[in-house]
């Protein structure tokens, strides 16, 4: 089993989140965070004013899947939250060591 970690931009979550029912995910956890990559924040102006943006909005969507899906799902979150512009995000897959459903005591994969 692999858990799946995306970041990407917030406007893009709900086109993942179609991506994602059309691929037959599992199930998906969301979480929204903030932070920087390469481009270290950007810069705005307001009112005549330039202010510094540091920490970016961002959405982290975590999902654990069999190990045979991680390829088609990480492809349709990639293409789903692809602009072709700096801040698009990044894919991490973790190895999962184990799964325990609370509600059934089922372990493994057939907990997914």
């Amino acid at each position: 089993m692999k858990k799946i970690e995306a970041i990407i931009r917030p406007e893009k979550l709900e086109a993942v989140r179609q991506a994602l029912i059309e691929v037959d995910s599992p199930g998906l956890m969301i979480t929204e965070i903030e932070g920087y990559g390469k481009q270290k924040g950007l810069c705005q102006q307001w009112r005549g004013r330039k202010y510094k943006v540091e920490l970016l909005a961002k959405v982290k969507i975590e999902i654990v899947v069999k190990d045979q899906d991680v390829e088609r799902i990480s492809k349709a979150i990639s293409e789903a939250a692809k602009t072709g512009k700096i801040g698009d995000g990044k894919i991490f897959v973790y190895p999962v060591e184990n799964v325990l459903r609370i509600r059934t005591g089922e372990k493994g994969e057939v907990a997914l």
